[in-house]
Formats: C-alpha cells, structure tokens, sequence
C-alpha cells in the first residue's frame, strides 16, 4: 500500500517563499508519475505541478507559473514543491498524489491520472 505524507506548510506573508515535501513509503506496481493539488474551502481541487517518474517532464498550472518549482528525488522517496513570490490566493491545502505512470500532455494535471493521495498540509499566505 502505498502512503504519501505531506509536510513543511505552514504562513507566510505575501511574497515570501515556502517549500512542502511529501514522503512516499509502499509501493506501487508501476513507476508512478506525481502532483500537487490544493484545495481552499468552497473551490474546486485543482492540479499545480505534476512530475513525470523520472522528473524529465514537469507541468504547470498557468496561475503558478514562473513562480513554483516541482521535483523529485526518487532515492529519497520524497516530492517537492518550492513555492516562491506566494500570493495570498495560493492560500490552500496542498495534496500529494502519486499515479501508476507518464502520459501526454495535460496528463499529470489531472486528478483521474493519480490513485494515491496524501492527507495535505496547509499554506496559508498573508497580506
């Protein structure tokens, strides 16, 4: 069984920088491509960053863009997100999920490409 455990959110104020970790134990059958979501109160789950299995290909959503960083370090077992220049509306809980594999474009953005998901860590960004 695969368990994914998020860690490293916490304030900051607008501007600022923050990075969350998400340690990975079990195993899946398959190497596994990998994201960030968050979610805030009331909104939709939206994808952030994913990461294909051997980090040669990551992906962004448009509004975090030249801001926020994915990668992995898959001797480690351990998926980060440096998040710079934090908005106050990238205040939310941030998700790690972990799929069975690479896909095309789009496809590590899409919550239906992963089947595992940690519980989440809170950013909370400050005027």
């Amino acid at each position: 069984q695969v368990q994914l455990v998020e860690s490293g959110g916490g304030s900051v104020q607008a501007g600022g920088s923050l990075r969350v970790s998400c340690a990975v134990s079990g195993y899946t059958l398959s190497p596994y491509s990998m994201a960030w979501f968050r979610q805030a109160p009331g909104k939709e789950r939206e994808g952030v960053a994913g990461i294909s299995t051997g980090g040669g290909v990551t992906e962004y959503a448009d509004s975090v863009k030249g801001r926020f960083t994915i990668s992995r370090d898959n001797a480690k077992n351990t998926l980060y997100l440096q998040m710079n220049a934090l908005k106050p509306e990238d205040t939310a809980m941030y998700y790690c999920a972990a799929g069975l594999g690479d896909g095309g474009p789009g496809w590590y953005l899409t919550s239906g490409a992963y089947r595992y998901w940690g519980q989440g860590t809170q950013v909370t960004v400050s005027s």
